[in-house]
């Protein structure tokens, strides 16, 4: 009736991972009780996980983000800990274990930190900045969410529930086959990146038609938000790419679950076969989480420089560039598997073709700071930091993608350093970037500023701790992934990559000290004008939170920085505009479709790696009746009054009227 599943699937002769979830799962009960005693419940359900308003969405995202980075963080000290120790011993891990938290690791980063944190971002800022009301599918939006959730639930079940794929964070075959893994591991891997890519391919979907479709009035394509630009970029990717990867990971899944041969070299198939699909779509991967930040960097950067971003039309041009050159380049990953010379050479030259588009962005980025009267708020450390970081990560890269250097160093540490390099210092920074400069605006209150300066030094000294001393290693000769060695040269520079990890936590700590020292302190940082920053573009014309309807009328666009050009008007004129005509706006109804959707999900996907039919079925049987309901739902909106709508933007303009007052007067 189980299937598979047994108590041998608790890994009671464990102690390391029981006691984490026993902490986790006390931490979490922790917190549902208090949350319960304080009667948040009908709050936290009718207002935030029914929500289908897309700024709720995108802050959800951007929470999952950070707690499945405290999760994945683990694993990294726990990795750079063992290495530490594990010098002519067995360390404290043993082997299994070992291999299991690096292949969690990195699924966990990359699909649920680095993705998330994007997506939520983009989700917040993209259509305040377009000038609209929500995206173009709320409901989709909230049910994307829930099964990106969903996915990293079961990731993080197979710590006390069964194992995790003990592949790395690709699952190569002939290692990820049966004959190889013919635990759950891999499963694991598997249904959770199944469902969680179903909600990242319907984001994409979401992402292109509303930044294709819908605009505030007068708002061209060229005078969107350099931002807008990188999202429609990198979900075009994703629409692009994500297809493969479903596709691969399904000839795997009727690999292991049916018999099938697509990537068993002895019985027809084709192992390369693997190795081309993945890269296919893991080479666009790097561009879909790069390029927001990019986008991100181009609006801090301009904001407080106090100037229009350098080059704008080149910066689209740019970004375009690399969404149809992050397809030509997935070769570079496996140089060293026997494509021949000619294959390699081309794209060994495509993958240093792809370099200068990024080259021109940096150098637009510093051209833009030229002679702009810089304000050196935390924001723009984080996109001082990317600009040092990436290139070091950009030039290590061209490094590799030359076939020969690449055979000497394939699978080495520097490989790993070169990673971590552009993702930490371009994904996770601009992450970093994003939070802390659009946090006013999501809350109504800045972040404490000395904390959060505190953080990002924690965050760089530890990052050149932990990773300057791979690539070191890797040119050395050590190669990634080992549990113990004993090599005499390799153990110092592993101390002091621990040594980084540990700067690194301090970082993370100063980070959770600034959220809660922000949150005691929010009188004193309130934003109370929505535009804490003097910033250039549409999210800083609203209140800080924006209202559910963003804006009270859609504003009309008249030059490449929307409220740049409003603001300086009525700083000319000592004035605001003309106070608009009111109405009742519709908005979407909250919807329980996509929680209710990743709950049956989470059941079907434990029940299919654990070969529970029936199960199965009933899950089945549940969605499929969600989506029925949700489609014959008789209200699909709701009004605001047009009595609701003003008291709200009368509210904000008195307030912008008070601070250009005392702006006139101060001159």
């Amino acid at each position: 009736m189980l299937g598979k599943l047994s108590w041998e699937a608790i890994p009671f002769d464990q102690p390391i991972p029981l006691f984490a979830a026993a902490i986790v799962g006390a931490v979490i009960l922790a917190v549902l009780i208090w949350v319960a005693l304080k009667g948040w419940i009908p709050y936290l359900w009718r207002e935030w996980i029914t929500s289908v308003d897309h700024k709720r969405i995108g802050i959800m995202y951007t929470l999952l983000a950070m707690v499945m980075l405290l999760r994945g963080f683990t694993d990294a000290i726990m990795m750079r800990s063992q290495q530490a120790l594990a010098y002519r011993s067995g360390g404290y891990l043993p082997p299994e274990h070992y291999d299991q938290i690096f292949s969690a690791h990195g699924t966990l980063m990359i699909f649920f930190v680095a993705m998330p944190f994007m997506i939520g971002l983009m989700n917040f800022v993209m259509p305040l900045q377009l000038g609209i009301r929500d995206v173009a599918f709320p409901t989709l939006n909230s049910v994307s969410l829930w099964l990106t959730a969903t996915g990293a639930l079961l990731v993080n079940i197979s710590l006390v529930v069964g194992e995790f794929a003990r592949t790395g964070w690709l699952p190569y075959p002939p290692l990820s086959e049966l004959t190889y893994s013919p635990g759950v591991g891999v499963d694991y891997y598997l249904w959770a990146l199944q469902i969680s890519g179903v909600g990242t391919l319907l984001t994409g979907v979401n992402f292109v038609t509303t930044v294709l479709k819908l605009h505030a009035p007068g708002m061209t394509y060229m005078r969107m938000p350099m931002f807008c630009w990188t999202t429609l970029a990198s979900n075009l990717l994703i629409v692009a790419a994500f297809p493969i990867l479903t596709a691969t990971l399904a000839m795997l899944l009727l690999d292991r679950y049916l018999g099938f041969h697509f990537f068993t070299n002895a019985a027809g198939g084709n192992v390369m076969m693997f190795m081309n699909l993945i890269w296919a779509w893991g080479h666009p991967e790097v561009y879909i989480l790069i390029l927001p930040a990019f986008g991100i960097f181009s609006e801090v950067i301009s904001t407080f420089s106090g100037k229009p971003l350098f080059g704008y039309r080149s910066m689209v041009m740019a970004t375009m560039a690399i969404c149809m050159l992050a397809f030509t380049v997935w070769l570079h990953h496996f140089f060293t598997m026997g494509a021949g010379p000619d294959v390699n050479a081309i794209f060994g030259i495509a993958s240093m073709v792809i370099a200068v588009p990024t080259g021109v962005k940096v150098f637009n980025w510093l051209f833009t700071m030229y002679g702009g009267r810089v304000v050196y708020a935390t924001p723009i450390l984080w996109s001082l930091g990317f600009m040092v970081t990436f290139v070091i990560g950009g030039m290590t890269g061209v490094l590799l993608a030359v076939p020969p250097a690449d055979f000497v160093l394939h699978n080495s540490l520097f490989l790993v350093a070169h990673f971590h390099n552009v993702i930490i210092g371009g994904v996770l920074f601009g992450g970093f970037a994003g939070y802390s400069y659009w946090f006013p605006k999501a809350f109504g209150f800045r972040l404490h500023e000395g904390l959060g300066k505190a953080a990002f030094w924690c965050w760089v000294i530890g990052f050149y701790l932990a990773f300057m001393p791979l690539y070191a290693l890797g040119l050395m000769g050590m190669t990634r992934r080992m549990q113990h060695y004993d090599v005499p040269a390799w153990h110092p520079w592993l101390l002091v990559a621990g040594v980084g990890a540990l700067v690194i936590l301090a970082g993370i700590v100063l980070q959770i000290a600034q959220l809660a020292v922000s949150i005691r302190r929010r009188e004193a940082l309130r934003d109370v004008i929505g535009d804490p920053w003097n910033g250039r573009s549409l999210e800083w014309a609203t209140p800080s939170p924006p209202p559910a309807f963003n804006f009270p009328i859609l504003p009309r666009v008249e030059g490449a920085e929307a409220y740049w050009g409003i603001k300086q008007r009525a700083i000319a004129q000592a004035r605001l505009g003309e106070e608009p005509s009111y109405a009742p706006i519709e908005i979407p109804r909250n919807s329980a479709t996509g929680f209710i959707c990743a709950f049956f999900a989470t059941f079907m996907g434990f029940a299919l790696i654990w070969h529970i039919w029936w199960l199965v079925a009933l899950a089945a049987v549940g969605a499929y009746a969600t989506f029925v309901v949700f489609a014959w739902r008789d209200r699909v909106d709701e009004i605001i009054p047009a009595e609701t709508v003003a008291r709200i933007d009368r509210a904000n303009r008195d307030a912008r009227l008070r601070a250009l007052a005392g702006a006139q007067a101060a001159s």
